[in-house]
């Protein structure tokens, strides 16, 4: 792999998601520490890697990360690497209408080579307000 600790974490990180995009939760599991906590948009929660993939089929037909960038950084404290993510989700709405340049950001630690913990942030419930009618500004 490589030496460079906050490299192998960016490539862990980045291996995960390829492996959720499938999706292929048994494959994404394999990142992640048995302890591992992640909290998606909203602050929903879920503690495996079938959480993500299980509710992405209720608010999407399909849908992709195009990775813009990832950056690493060691906590000095606890010594986790602190991986974060960040990109455009592409894809369709249930309704099939196609979808392109929803921001997302995501955050990981990493403790012993494996995910312990994620959140996850991006536009959809935004966009999905407006095409709502609901948003109070146009996006």
């Amino acid at each position: 792999m490589t030496d460079d600790p906050l490299l192998a974490a960016i490539k862990i990180v980045e291996a995960y998601l390829e492996r959720s995009m499938v999706p292929d939760p048994e494959g994404a599991a394999a990142y992640l520490a048995d302890n591992v906590e992640i909290v998606f948009t909203g602050g929903r929660r879920f503690s495996d890697a079938s959480g993500p993939p299980r509710f992405n089929a209720k608010r999407y037909k399909w849908v992709k990360k195009r990775f813009l960038r990832s950056d690493a950084a060691r906590d000095p404290e606890t010594g986790d690497i602190h991986v974060y993510n960040t990109g455009h989700l592409y894809g369709e709405w249930p309704d099939g209408t196609s979808f392109d340049h929803n921001r997302y950001i995501d955050l990981f630690i990493l403790r012993g080579g494996k995910i312990v913990s994620t959140h996850v942030w991006n536009d959809s419930a935004e966009i999905l307000l407006g095409r709502a009618g609901l948003a109070e500004e146009p996006l």
